[in-house]
């Protein structure tokens, strides 16, 4: 579930805020005196440490425990990289599914790091203290980044875990997280795909909806599944009409702190250019796939993730353009302006952090193209020459002071960068070709044929030429390879003659200095400033809201309810029968196809089993693969997606027709048992024995 927005307004004021059940929750400031009042419960500390020790970080989405025994519950299309990796020798597990019946039967993820948040603790005067009176905000930023890093060098030297400093309040507060990492992750169950995205792109965003967009993984350390001593049990009774719920996961971002420069920017340049692009690749993709079964295999992860995404640009952008909405939002932040210069002493702490902020947007504007196509490697846009660039930087880093570093290759980050770097996951030459030579292609239209970069990179060669050339001469698609670049440092790779490495490195001071310009000149000025206009927000309620999304560990809340839309009910609820019927009103054909599994099995389900639910609570990307659950803890669902009304959520929480939308703990049982014959899996849920 790839969220995101339309621009309506801006929901904070200088007192303290939270309409209905708003609220990406820190779960060390849990809202349990607001929850107790409208619902009659209140979370405990013991109930909120054994959901938080059972909630778990995937790189792309978010995942729980639900066994004693290492099992992990997310998204289908949260696991998909993973099915996409294994999918080797003629197999093709996102079209036919997969199910291990013993755990020897498990197939090993090539590149999956899952994370466990373990402990917090509040760092900002510790990197508050880098930064020195008379600084600039280019060097406050500068020395933050070096704090930050050190903190984060000592904490996994002291603990072995993983260790992060995460930006909450836009800049304000700083947090060390501490995470329990696992990296030995291996596929147990997963649908088809059909009946993952049953819809498809159609679908998407919409409700009512009939999907079984799940998959199930065990983390296994020293060859053996874990074994924990948290995790969530499988609710035996689901969710009824108007029940409390809650959400833990790891919501993406948020900005419902942006100023109206930020707003702007998005508007007239972000999205446009974003949904242009979306469509290029999108169309470039499906004429692949037209090649033969096995490029529409190669290419579908990417088309699927494509699709998502434009669907969601096109709803957001509509909103950006709309007049009223940005009116409001000025109308806003010219009142919270005229309250800070009304306030002496706010206004001598705060100043004017609006011009700052503009002024980096305008910078930001001025060096888009040559940061995304040269910096940020859309010019590339193939795997093999992001490892290219990776082994490249991380070489030259790794001789400089932690400290002043990339934040990417500081010590802590380093062994997840190599998890990926050293993924056994397929590399498809053709795809990597015709992803690179419409990268090219689409680089000379926005930098420029003339560009010096880009003629360095083509060296007089079509886009198609230069692709073929750089990608099937290039050995990166080898592990050995990466491994013995890796380990050898800088010399090898100075020594190195693959054409990927040599064009890396020949256009890597052009590439810094725009990334330098980025930090100093936007990134530094937006957190500095940024904060300042956060302590404006809260100058009177303090910190104790919830922060902007931070894909860090949060507690969502809301109420099981349908909704009215177009003077019609919609029920809070869908169900397996509802499935059937869905496919047969559109003659049983793509995207409405049920898989043969379900065809052969509709004998044996229950159709009146709830298959999807809707419910109130805050979410956003990143969300995807949350369990959803019950005042006792118990797993009710899984959040996999949002309805269209949920998209304003980026930056206003609405829940008047607005829906998180979950996969029903009925329904998967449902599933499991008699459509699947997974019988071994239904076990371990429900706790029954072996």
């Amino acid at each position: 579930m790839k969220r995101f927005v339309i621009i309506l307004t801006l929901l904070m004021s200088l007192a303290p805020f939270t309409l209905a059940d708003e609220g990406m929750w820190l779960f060390e400031a849990a809202p349990t005196k607001k929850i107790q009042a409208k619902y009659g419960f209140a979370p405990t500390q013991a109930w909120l440490d054994h959901v938080r020790l059972s909630s778990v970080r995937f790189p792309n989405g978010s995942g729980s425990f639900v066994s004693p025994d290492g099992l992990v519950f997310t998204n289908h299309h949260i696991g998909a990289n993973c099915l996409h990796g294994l999918s080797t020798g003629g197999k093709d597990y996102l079209k036919t599914g997969f199910y291990a019946k013993t755990q020897a039967e498990e197939a090993k993820c090539p590149d999956v790091e899952l994370n466990v948040l373990m402990s917090t603790e509040d760092v900002t005067d510790k990197v508050n203290a880098a930064s020195k009176p008379g600084m600039s905000d280019a060097e406050k930023g500068t020395a933050q980044r070096a704090a930050m890093s050190q903190i984060e060098k000592d904490c996994t030297t002291q603990t072995g875990l993983r260790c992060d400093v995460v930006t909450l309040y836009a800049g304000s507060v700083f947090h060390l997280y501490r995470y329990k990492k696992y990296t030995d992750v291996r596929l147990v169950f997963a649908p088809e795909f059909k009946m993952a995205f049953f819809g498809g792109d159609p679908d998407n965003f919409t409700y009512p909806r009939y999907d079984l967009d799940i998959t199930f993984f065990r983390i296994y350390e020293n060859d053996k599944p874990v074994h924990l001593d948290h995790y969530l049990k499988w609710s035996k009774t689901g969710v009824s009409d108007n029940e409390l719920v809650f959400v833990p996961g790891n919501p993406g971002s948020t900005g419902r702190l942006q100023t109206m420069a930020q707003l702007e920017y998005l508007k007239d340049f972000g999205y446009p250019y974003s949904l242009k692009v979306l469509k290029r690749r999108d169309d470039m993709l499906k004429q692949f796939s037209t090649g033969s079964e096995q490029k529409a295999r190669e290419a579908q992860e990417d088309i699927f993730g494509i699709e998502n995404s434009l669907k969601a640009f096109t709803g957001y952008n509509a909103g950006l353009v709309d007049p009223k909405n940005l009116a409001k939002k000025r109308s806003e932040e010219d009142q919270l302006r005229k309250t800070v210069n009304a306030d002496p002493k706010l206004k001598a702490e705060i100043g004017d952090p609006w011009t700052p902020i503009d002024t980096a947007e305008k910078t930001m504007r001025q060096i888009f193209y040559p940061l995304t196509y040269i910096e940020r490697m859309n010019m590339f846009r193939a795997d093999e020459a992001f490892t290219a660039r990776t082994l490249v930087r991380v070489a030259a880093e790794k001789q400089k002071p932690n400290g002043e570093r990339l934040r990417e290759y500081r010590d802590s980050a380093l062994a997840s960068m190599e998890q990926g770097l050293f993924s056994t996951a397929p590399v498809y030459k053709d795809l990597e070709v015709a992803l690179m030579t419409e990268a090219l292609q689409e680089a000379q239209d926005y930098l420029g044929a003339d560009n010096a970069t880009l003629k360095k990179v083509l060296a007089d060669r079509t886009p198609a030429d230069a692709a073929a050339f750089y990608i099937n001469n290039s050995k990166l698609d080898d592990v050995a390879v990466r491994k013995q670049l890796y380990d050898g440092g800088q010399a090898a790779v100075d020594a190195s003659k693959d054409p990927l490495i040599v064009i890396m490195r020949d256009i890597d001071s052009e590439a810094r200095k725009y990334r330098k310009q980025y930090d100093d000149e936007v990134d530094a000025v937006i957190r500095t400033n940024g904060a300042k206009v956060a302590k404006a927000h809260f100058s009177k309620s303090g910190f104790n809201e919830h922060p902007d999304a931070t894909f860090t560990l949060r507690l969502s809340y809301g109420a099981v309810k349908g909704y009215t839309e177009n003077g019609k009910q919609v029920p809070y609820f869908t169900t397996m029968g509802g499935a059937f019927e869905h496919a047969a009103a559109h003659g049983n054909k793509d995207p409405y196809e049920l898989p043969e599994s379900w065809m052969k099995a509709k004998s044996k389900v229950n159709p009146k089993t709830p298959l999807n639910f809707v419910h109130t609570s805050d979410i956003i990307g990143g969300n995807s693969g949350s369990p959803t659950i019950d005042k006792n803890a118990e797993v009710v669902g899984i959040i996999f997606d949002g309805n269209i009304q949920s998209l304003p959520w980026n930056f206003v929480f609405d829940e008047v027709q607005g829906r998180a939308v979950s996969v029903d703990s009925r329904g998967i049982m449902e599933a499991l048992r008699n459509v699947y014959g997974a019988t071994e899996l239904v076990n371990e849920l429900t706790g029954a024995k072996k």
